[in-house]
């Protein structure tokens, strides 16, 4: 198993690393470092997720995507809502290296209107929830793009993608020196 880094040098994508920040549901800091990784199997349906965007004149911008089991250790003590953050003990697709949360950019490196920001832990984050008409036209665009491109979406977090079958890769239990 090997992960690989997604950097804006060496793919078409902003990153805003959330939890390399206090901007974010907890208030603090939950990797020291903003770095970004996927699964190397995952990787060619996040590329072909790529150019899908790039076709709509669009990119992603990356909130989260490979997350070490002590930093979902922290998610949980925080929010121990299954709804929304996986008990450490089960696992998380992030842990496996195979969930990502994105959003959509204009060419202006604008977010796309999604009704609800990301980490919104509410049932206006669902997919399918009642929320104005653009912002809903904007969460089916992206659910298109990630769906056509292979991904499954995650029915309460209108920002979160994962592999198919996302529970049969291996957790990744050394935490990535990298980052935390």
């Amino acid at each position: 198993m090997s992960l690989v880094e997604i950097t804006e040098k060496d793919y078409p994508v902003s990153l805003e690393l959330r939890y390399a920040t206090p901007h974010n549901f907890t208030g603090q800091k939950i990797y020291e470092r903003p770095l970004c990784f996927l699964h190397e199997k995952v990787l060619p349906l996040f590329e072909r997720a790529i150019n899908l965007a790039d076709q709509q004149n669009l990119r992603f911008k990356i909130f989260d995507a490979f997350r070490p089991q002590t930093a979902q250790e922290k998610l949980w003590a925080i929010c121990p809502n299954p709804m929304y953050v996986s008990p450490p003990q089960q696992g998380s697709n992030h842990t496996r290296g195979v969930a990502i949360d994105l959003t959509l950019i204009d060419d202006k490196g604008e977010e796309l209107d999604m009704g609800t920001p990301f980490d919104d832990f509410t049932p206006h984050s669902h997919h399918g929830a009642s929320i104005h008409a653009a912002a809903n036209a904007n969460r089916y665009l992206l659910l298109g793009i990630m769906m056509s491109a292979g991904w499954d979406l995650y029915p309460t977090e209108w920002w979160h993608y994962q592999a198919k079958e996302a529970e049969k890769f291996p957790l990744i239990h050394s935490d990535h020196a990298m980052m935390l």
